[in-house]
């Protein structure tokens, strides 16, 4: 005959207290559990959008060189003959800063402006008595921002007193 778990005199209950703390030392572990992995799946989704908003920047800072180079050819006298072509050039420029535009690429406006070491690059300082001290007077190349982050600083002419 099987004698009844309640009643058994080998095994008696467990203290009420004893399993509240068991109880709560179970709660307890699954709540960090739970913290824990909503920290690690929130860690995961930023890394993933932080490697994506690089890839963006990698393929754009490639493809600013492309547009360095039109402007660089958009610099060149050709003569006459060549206005055909010059006019194709410069619609591929514009189609050009336009995509770049369209996903919040910016240029940075550089001559004139006081020099700004956070979106500039000094290359040359040059002695210039009609230019105040520190004054962007010419760009080597154009600067970008990409949704008010600088995603290149502009090579710039600086002058001096």
């Amino acid at each position: 005959m099987a004698e009844d778990p309640v009643t058994d005199p080998v095994e008696a209950p467990p203290d009420t207290a004893e399993l509240q703390r068991e109880r709560d030392d179970y709660r307890d572990r699954w709540m960090r559990k739970s913290a824990e992995f909503d920290n690690y799946r929130k860690r995961i989704e930023r890394e993933r959008r932080e490697q994506s908003d690089q890839a963006v920047v990698d393929l754009l800072q490639e493809l600013l060189l492309v547009v360095d180079d039109f402007d660089r050819a958009l610099t060149v006298d050709s003569g006459d003959g060549d206005s055909a072509y010059r006019k194709g050039v410069e619609l591929i420029h514009g189609k050009l800063h336009d995509l770049l535009a369209k996903y919040g690429v910016r240029p940075i406006v550089a001559l004139g402006a006081d020099f700004d070491p956070n979106v500039h690059q000094a290359v040359v300082h040059e002695a210039s008595p009609d230019h105040r001290e520190g004054e962007v007077i010419g760009e080597l190349r154009k600067g970008y921002t990409i949704n008010d982050r600088l995603l290149r600083p502009a090579m710039v002419k600086v002058a001096k007193a």
